[in-house]
């Protein structure tokens, strides 16, 4: 059956992209289409979004508090895919981030910029504009669309709702003023409704009110709803079990595809891998490092907490001690920036850093790299290590959330299994990440064990078939 999907995010590949989200919201939509589903992107008319989308035309003016709002409709670039843009300039008309000023601050209006996107969804979902169609599903992602549940519980005769958390520890929380002055219903002040230890929860909307709520792992799903995961909401998650679903996230199989990627200097594929050595040597020569067949780790995401990048610093001193080479890219808290940027300088045939993020140099890490670290403290699906597993670059992850459920530990059970497709650390410590990069240096050295673990990686079928297809089906459900 065929239903119209309303597919509400605040950042869209290749529009404009801060992390997975945008990943999720530019390739998603594509494979639901393709499902037979009618599904249109909603998205905040940014600046940036502006200047790549290309031709576009006014489908409907919404008159709200702030003044007049314009729904503006162009297309995905790259696929049959529908956007609307949500054009308010006073809110979106802004260079850069789109959750951060220039300073890397939050913008001081965030809570009214996305309110009001919320609040024009809405209107649309209950057909109060011109707009000829109207959506049976709103699909909603993460805090800034979570108030559209939450608005939507106030109507008569509403369309359903999905909700989908793409990382809990992003929530946005507001004062109390705040809740009064969007002018939300009073009813929603209440610890079952938006109030989260006395502030406006954004987050708590969707949480609540959707009738379906996912998130992008079964064991992100499952951690959630304990305290070490949870953020406090734990509670509520596990209350509301029974309509929380793990889903894993796909990835853009064209996108990122070494038989055909332009960014890359030697395509190759599963049958043909050799021609992953040749991005190796230019990977070494980009960055300036000796080009030898020494074992090449690449890293690429947020110099953050979170990815545990703290844990390699720490180790740092003793990886260097290994016949290994590094290469990072990434842009975070300004403490890790350094220490990398100091590393680099002490270690110049060793370590290279890029501050700062380049898709095409990305490409070219996932494709020239053996191996691709990424030790997370929580990762709720992670897209990097799908990415490298295509690539044959095999990923080193902690046992948590979607890289628990996408890597499979080099365990002496999977390798005669023939599972095996990365390497697992089991703690939290610079030795335990120490140990598992010993441990992959020593099958590096096996290069019949190498190769065939780079071919299972490569298999692994990481496109968004069947996760669209498990999205069907809650469609299904709620609009049964």
């Amino acid at each position: 059956m065929m239903r119209k999907v309303l597919f509400a995010s605040s950042e869209v590949y290749p529009l404009i992209k801060t992390g997975g989200l945008a990943d999720v919201a530019g390739s998603l939509p594509a494979a639901l289409c393709a499902l037979k589903q009618d599904v249109r992107i909603i998205l905040p008319a940014y600046a940036s979004v502006m200047d790549k989308i290309g031709r576009v035309r006014c489908m409907a003016r919404i008159d709200m508090p702030q003044g007049e709002v314009r729904i503006l409709m162009g297309d995905l670039p790259g696929v049959a895919v529908k956007v609307w843009l949500v054009d308010y300039p006073p809110f979106f008309d802004r260079p850069g981030n789109p959750y951060m000023g220039p300073g890397g601050s939050p913008w001081h209006d965030n809570a009214d910029r996305f309110a009001l996107f919320c609040k024009v969804i809405v209107e649309i979902a209950m057909k109060r504009t011109r707009l000829k169609w109207k959506p049976d599903i709103i699909h909603c992602n993460d805090w800034q669309t979570g108030l559209v549940p939450a608005l939507l519980a106030f109507e008569e005769q509403p369309p359903p709702s999905i909700f989908t958390i793409h990382n809990l520890a992003y929530q946005g929380l507001y004062p109390y003023a705040t809740f009064v002055a969007l002018g939300l219903p009073e009813q929603l002040w209440s610890h079952e409704a938006l109030e989260f230890h006395d502030q406006l929860s954004f987050i708590k909307g969707g949480l609540v009110f959707a009738d379906k709520v996912t998130t992008v792992s079964p064991s992100y799903a499952r951690e959630i709803q304990t305290q070490e995961f949870g953020y406090g909401l734990e509670g509520l998650l596990s209350h509301r079990a029974d309509k929380l679903s793990g889903i894993l996230n796909g990835i853009d199989m064209e996108s990122w595809n070494p038989e055909s990627d332009a960014h890359i200097t030697a395509s190759y594929s599963v049958r043909h891998i050799n021609g992953k050595r040749l991005n190796k040597k230019a990977l070494q020569r980009k960055f300036g490092l000796p080009e030898s067949n020494i074992l090449l780790i690449g890293s690429i995401g947020r110099l953050v907490h979170q990815k545990g990048i703290d844990i390699v610093l720490q180790a740092l001193h003793s990886l260097m001690k290994m016949p290994i080479q590094m290469i990072f890219l990434g842009t975070g808290e300004y403490e890790y920036q350094q220490s990398l940027l100091y590393y680099a300088e002490e270690y110049p045939d060793k370590i290279a850093v890029n501050i700062g993020y380049d898709e095409e140099v990305a490409h070219q890490i996932e494709a020239g790299s053996d191996l691709f670290l990424m030790p997370s403290r929580f990762e709720p699906c992670g897209l990097n290590q799908l990415y490298s597993l295509r690539y044959g670059t095999l990923p080193v992850v902690r046992e948590v959330g979607g890289l628990a459920d996408t890597v499979i530990d080099a365990s002496t059970e999977a390798m005669e299994a023939g599972t095996a497709n990365g390497f697992s650390v089991k703690g939290e410590l610079s030795l335990d990440l120490i140990e598992t990069l010993n441990r992959a240096l020593a099958l590096y050295q096996d290069k019949l064990a190498w190769k065939k673990m780079q071919i299972t990686a490569m298999w692994r079928d990481s496109s968004w078939d069947n996760s669209a297809r498990e999205y069907k089906r809650l469609y299904d459900e709620i609009d049964a």
